[in-house]
């Protein structure tokens, strides 16, 4: 790759949590990891499909998208330098412009299926509604929104284990996350109009080695290592994350969520 990273020249004591991991070579960033991906992809039904991907990134789930062979791939991310990494990943099999999930300046109803990853859960409730919100405008009659978000179990968790959760997640992830249970999830989709398909949850286990493994591959997982291995202040920061996960992995899951704009 010849673009640069997101925030390549901060340090890694302050580099966002995502941003990290992709600089030490992780490329799969995804709650759920790359088997929670591939079944909302399969479920969501990208064949000959219009597909908008929102906050694309790194772009590894474009990839995965367009094994699907869609009928064409956009990709529209907030960050320019994330985006012009995405757009020389998809090359010519697609495009990604600049622009905000909310505001995505795309026309209403010109896409089949829109997808979005690990970025709902970093918003505020007000603008995960924005954002869903958009989603269903830019969709066509029947299309599908499929997410693929961090979540939070039991239905019944008490406030103060979320507002426990959300703090050890934004001191060791420096991004203030804001996951919801299954149900709260699912009552956003609906009340912005649209109907649930199908909801899959999964362990999150983003930094667990058995993870990293299968997500990564042997040779993807040992240049994680020997980069991690290399940068004292990523070390630090990566072992607090996986720390926050392990001491709330109990309360803590992966969600994927295929959701249809009704047809009248």
């Amino acid at each position: 790759m010849t673009t640069p990273l997101p925030f390549d020249q901060r340090d890694s004591a302050n580099l966002p949590g995502r941003w990290l991991l992709a600089r030490l070579g992780k490329r799969v960033l995804r709650p759920g990891g790359r088997e929670l991906t591939e079944r909302m992809l399969t479920a969501a039904r990208l064949r000959d499909a219009d597909v908008v991907e929102l906050a694309p990134g790194l772009g590894k789930t474009a990839l995965a998208i367009l094994e699907h062979r869609p009928a064409g791939y956009r990709g529209v991310e907030a960050d320019a330098v994330a985006a012009a990494y995405a757009a020389e990943v998809v090359g010519a099999a697609g495009t990604v412009t600049t622009g905000g999930a909310a505001a995505t300046g795309l026309a209403s109803g010109s896409a089949d299926v829109v997808v979005g990853e690990a970025m709902l859960t970093m918003q505020t409730d007000p603008h995960k509604a924005e954002i869903i919100a958009e989603a269903f405008r830019v969709l066509r009659p029947g299309g599908r929104y499929a997410v693929h978000e961090m979540a939070l179990r039991p239905d019944d968790i008490a406030t103060e284990v979320k507002t426990d959760i959300r703090r050890a997640l934004a001191r060791s992830i420096k991004v203030n996350a804001r996951p919801l249970t299954r149900t709260e999830w699912t009552e956003l989709l609906a009340a912005a109009g649209f109907e649930i398909e199908s909801v899959h949850l999964a362990p999150m286990a983003l930094l667990q080695p058995r993870r990293v493994l299968a997500d990564e591959g042997p040779r993807g997982t040992a240049r994680i290592l020997r980069n991690v291995l290399r940068d004292e202040p990523a070390r630090q920061r990566v072992l607090a994350m996986r720390a926050t996960f392990r001491a709330h992995q109990d309360a803590l899951a992966a969600i994927a969520v295929i959701a249809r704009k009704p047809t009248s």
